[in-house]
């Protein structure tokens, strides 16, 4: 990053910004709306409203009216960032991806508080958790939406429902039911991509998997290994006998007792199709620790859907990590070698999901995703789509600089940038080009010593693969 590109990512934000001003009734709005991003871009430790607040000389309260009570439409807000990445950010690669994430609290008065597993800690605590959509296209990648899950016993508490302005509409619903309204949400809004991608919390659910599959979205979903799958296509019985027979009459349409339907971590081993196949080795990824190669073995199955009938003919994928012995199942509804579809296209779109989660740690980590300090309902929503617009910003940003030989420049870098923008631009010029060029020097060390452990941890694992006889350079590659 140069000296003009540092002033330039400053200024650009209050024009970003402008683009929101019809989400707010009042210049109030406008204006705590840029003090609220300021402070997630600034360098502000933990990023709630009262630190916040406080750094840029305002009384905390004002700030948690902003989320609480001030006039301002978050939903318009929201729609607004999706309809600027389908216009501006919309790539025929793109991909979509569902995550959760928690945030641990001490009290019992936030909303959709309660004892739940928090995967960021990986132990069941005192959290909330929410839902969030990912999008992913090439040099970009930002938070599409969220939405809080609201345990059973909350939704049917008026009394905490009422203390914490839960809206009447919003009900019980499971994590992939509030996925769902969350893609819907975005294919209105002219998002599209060419598959969705998620973990097996949501693999694992059949009816989410039919609705993707009814609403003609192309996913490749990591599964659990007790998934049925059937590796011939299974024969369904339509119509009732003719003769009756004693006892109760079977339901129809039904699928017949052969072929059986079986556990895909038993087709590994017992499936003559499996077992006479040779495992492909492909590079999925390199990251910052090395390159990772894994296994693959695939075949074409047909899932048991909701109904319990057979779903279209899908692909199955075992994937079997060769450094550390882990193994995953994934499956999709797009068959290798119908429409251009490649076994290595699935495997980037199944260990993608590396990418969005990275993509959450930098909103936790850099914007204070997690650092909400408010109860309600609408207000934690409001602090989530702020947060997402914030994001959006600094990927933006960070895309259009990567298309001028910026590759190595990450979102934590801009977000840097921004912040010693505001902090000094308003010092006369010599102290001010002082500041941004230390940033800029600062910036440079940090890529040369990202770089150099970069290529000692590459140096390190190619080593390791090739004790095991495998040259990383030679194998099939999911890397483009």
């Amino acid at each position: 990053m140069t000296l003009k590109e540092l002033k330039d990512v400053g200024r650009e934000l209050c024009a970003f910004l402008a683009l929101f001003a019809g989400c707010f009734a009042s210049l109030t709005g406008r204006r705590l709306l840029k003090i609220y991003v300021q402070g997630q871009l600034s360098d502000v430790k933990n990023k709630n409203c009262e630190a916040i607040a406080l750094r840029f000389c305002q009384l905390p309260r004002t700030l948690q009216r902003f989320l609480e009570s001030i006039k301002w439409n978050e939903e318009q807000l929201r729609d607004r960032c999706q309809h600027i990445i389908a216009r501006d950010h919309a790539h025929e690669e793109a991909l979509g991806t569902v995550d959760e994430s928690g945030t641990a609290k001490s009290g019992s008065h936030t909303a959709a508080v309660t004892r739940q597993y928090n995967g960021n800690r990986g132990k069941v605590e005192n959290c909330t958790v929410a839902v969030h959509l990912g999008y992913w296209a090439p040099e970009f990648r930002t938070i599409l939406d969220s939405r809080l899950y609201l345990p059973k016993d909350w939704a049917e508490d008026p009394v905490r429902r009422r203390q914490n302005y839960i809206p009447d509409e919003v009900r019980f619903q499971t994590k992939p039911q509030i996925a769902l309204d969350l893609i819907d949400r975005a294919l209105g809004n002219g998002i599209q991509v060419r598959a969705w991608t998620f973990d097996e919390l949501y693999g694992r659910d059949s009816k989410f998997l039919d609705a993707l599959q009814a609403r003609k979205q192309a996913f490749v979903a990591e599964i659990p290994s007790d998934t049925q799958v059937w590796t011939d296509s299974p024969r369904v019985v339509r119509r009732r006998p003719a003769q009756a027979r004693n006892g109760r009459p079977k339901n129809v349409p039904r699928v017949a007792r052969k072929p059986p339907a079986c556990q895909v971590r038993n087709l590994i081993q017992y499936s003559s199709k499996f077992r006479e196949q040779s495992w492909q080795r492909y590079r999925i990824k390199d990251t910052e620790s090395g390159p990772e190669v894994w296994e693959v073995k695939w075949l074409k199955v047909w899932r048991k859907t909701g109904t319990k009938l057979p779903s279209r003919q899908q692909t199955l994928m075992v994937a079997h990590n060769v450094r550390t012995g882990d193994v995953k199942y994934f499956l999709s509804n797009r068959v290798v070698g119908r429409s251009g579809v490649t076994l290595r296209w699935l495997l980037q779109v199944a260990f993608s999901r590396w990418a969005i989660e990275a993509c959450f740690r930098v909103a936790k980590e850099e914007l204070g995703m997690d650092h909400f300090q408010v109860r309600g309902w609408r207000c934690i929503h409001r602090h989530y789509y702020v947060t997402a617009l914030s994001c959006l910003f600094c990927s933006r940003t960070r895309q259009r600089l990567a298309a001028r030989h910026h590759r190595d420049l990450t979102v934590e870098q801009v977000r840097r940038a921004v912040n010693i923008y505001l902090a000094h631009h308003h010092l006369p010029a010599g102290l001010r080009d002082e500041a941004f060029e230390k940033e800029l020097a600062d910036q440079r060390y940090h890529q040369r010593r990202n770089a150099q452990a970069r290529k000692s941890h590459t140096k390190t694992r190619v080593a390791f693969y090739r004790e095991l006889g495998i040259d990383v350079n030679r194998i099939k590659s999911c890397i483009t």
